[in-house]
């Protein structure tokens, strides 16, 4: 049957709520809270309405937060982005690292859940290429391959200094000093 204007736009608020929602729980509880009986709880919907949203469930759910998270952190790279391309690397590895930061839990999902978002793959969600091409570009190279293999690197080395922090394995005092670090290490070797 087919839905009216108004009916899709109320559809798809209520999707972005129920996911705002499971974001909402994660970061203050983790994971383990976020299931359907508790979102269609705190959305205010039955079981049976939430699976219309999302037929594949809470797994679906949280790949919808992956993807989600993961623009938020393209729009977090690419903000202000005022500044010329040798002040961008900088900014996205602070960018990168204060987004882990700042949502520990949709990071914990985009970095570590076993989800249906593909990477690396022709069928990679655009968002997830945008920000990995945001890294490329940060990252500059001799040529493609140069560029993906420095800024897979420069990911991996992001993730990690982000876990280590949010178990509270560095010292909070030298982020600064450790941004500017990582930032050399691939100016230098440009």
């Amino acid at each position: 049957m087919a839905r009216s204007a108004q009916e899709a736009e109320r559809f798809r608020e209520r999707e972005v709520r129920i996911v705002a929602t499971a974001r909402e729980i994660a970061e203050r509880e983790g994971w383990a809270a976020v299931t359907v009986r508790r979102l269609s709880d705190a959305v205010g919907v039955s079981q049976p309405i939430l699976y219309r949203h999302f037929a594949g469930g809470r797994d679906e759910i949280v790949a919808r937060v992956v993807i989600q998270g993961y623009a938020d952190l393209a729009d977090a790279m690419r903000s202000p982005g005022t500044e010329g391309a040798a002040d961008a690397l900088p900014r996205v590895i602070a960018s990168y690292l204060a987004f882990a930061r700042a949502h520990p839990a949709v990071y914990e999902a985009m970095s570590t859940a076993r989800t249906s978002v593909v990477f690396a793959a022709s069928d990679t969600p655009a968002v997830l290429r945008e920000g990995f091409g945001m890294l490329e570009q940060a990252v500059g190279g001799v040529d493609a391959r140069d560029r993906t293999v420095r800024a897979e690197l420069l990911w991996s080395l992001l993730h990690g200094a982000s876990q280590l922090a949010a178990h509270d394995r560095l010292d909070p005092r030298l982020d600064a000093v450790r941004e500017g670090a990582i930032a050399e290490l691939f100016t230098r070797a440009a």
